[in-house]
C-alpha cells in the first residue's frame, strides 16, 4: 500500500520504484517521518518520502494521512549524520532521525551594510471562527534590508508580500493559500520553512531551525488533522517572546491593528 510520487520516482528510478511497490524493498512495518507513531505498509497507506542532500539520498516512510510521497531537500551533513545514526542502530527500517539542520541566514540592515540574521519562530494554535488552527508566528532578530542594499528601511513585510503574502488588518480569517510555500515537519517536530525553488526547481529553505523545534502534541494533532498551517510574519520588536497563546494572540491582534502583519497558509511538507 506504499504511494511513490513522480519526484520520488524520478530520483530512485523505475526499477527500484517498482521494487517498493510490488513489495520486495517495502519495510513493513516503520516509524512515520512526520508524526513518529509506528505505520504499517501492509495495512495502511504509506507515503514514500527521500530525503535527498548533494550526495546522500535516505528513503523514509510516513502515514499517507499525514504526508504525502515526496523528495525533500536537507543538507548532506544531515543526511551523513541520519546515515551514521541507522548504521550505529543498524536498524534499516525505522525513519532516520534527521540531526538539525542550520540557521537559514538572511539579511539585516546596519550602519556598515547588510549582514547575516536570523528569524525567531514560534508555534501555537490560534482561534480563528470557533476553530483551532496550528500557527507559526515568525520575526526576524533584526531589521530586515532589501537584498543588494544597506538599508536603513525595514523591507521585511514588503518582501514577503512580494511573495505573496497577503497584510493582515485582523485575525479572524485564515489567510489565502501561498503557492509553492510549504512548512516541514519531518519525524514530529519542526524542521523548517521551504519557499519556491528558482525556476521551477526543488523547494529551498526560507527558514531552518538551529534544532529540529519540538510542537506541543495538540499543535501536532491539529496540524495532522488540517495539513496546513498558519504562518503570520511582523517586523522585529513587533510580537516579541510570549510565554502563553492567549499572550500570542493579543500580540497578533496588535500587530494586525498597526498594519505590521502579514500572513498565508502553507500546507504540510511541501505539498
Amino acid at each position: 500500500m506504499l504511494d511513490v510520487s513522480d519526484d520520488v520516482r524520478a530520483e530512485i528510478g523505475d526499477e527500484e520504484a517498482e521494487r517498493l511497490l510490488g513489495g520486495d524493498s517495502a519495510p513493513g512495518s516503520y516509524d512515520c517521518t512526520s508524526c513518529r507513531t509506528p505505520g504499517d505498509t501492509d495495512r495502511e497507506r504509506t507515503s514514500t518520502v527521500l530525503f535527498v542532500g548533494e550526495e546522500t539520498a535516505v528513503l523514509a516512510f510516513a502515514h499517507a494521512a499525514c504526508i504525502p510521497s515526496q523528495v525533500v531537500a536537507v543538507s548532506e551533513e544531515q543526511l551523513q549524520g541520519a546515515v551514521r545514526s541507522i548504521q550505529g542502530e543498524g536498524d534499516q527500517a525505522g525513519a532516520p532521525q534527521l540531526p538539525a539542520p542550520a540557521a537559514m541566514p538572511t539579511l539585516t540592515a546596519t550602519p556598515d551594510g547588510p549582514v547575516q540574521a536570523e528569524l525567531g519562530v514560534t508555534s501555537g494554535l490560534v482561534l480563528i471562527g470557533g476553530d483551532l488552527h496550528p500557527a507559526l508566528v515568525v520575526e526576524p532578530l533584526g531589521p530586515i534590508a532589501r537584498p543588494g542594499t544597506n538599508g536603513p528601511v525595514d523591507v521585511f513585510l514588503p518582501l514577503l508580500i512580494e511573495q505573496g503574502f497577503a497584510p493582515v488588518a485582523t485575525v479572524e480569517q485564515v489567510p489565502p493559500s501561498t503557492p509553492g510555500w510549504s512548512v516541514l515537519l519531518a519525524m514530529g517536530q519542526l524542521h523548517a520553512i521551504l519557499m519556491p525553488g528558482v525556476a521551477g526547481g526543488q523547494p529551498t529553505a526560507w527558514w531552518q531551525a538551529h534544532q529540529a523545534m519540538q510542537v506541543a502534541p495538540e499543535w501536532r494533532s491539529a496540524v495532522n488533522k488540517t495539513k496546513r498551517v498558519l504562518v503570520f510574519a511582523a517586523p522585529v520588536g513587533t510580537i516579541g517572546s510570549q510565554p502563553r497563546e492567549d499572550l500570542l494572540r493579543e500580540a497578533l491582534d496588535r500587530a494586525a491593528a498597526a498594519g505590521r502583519l502579514v500572513a498565508a497558509t502553507m500546507p504540510l511538507a511541501g505539498t
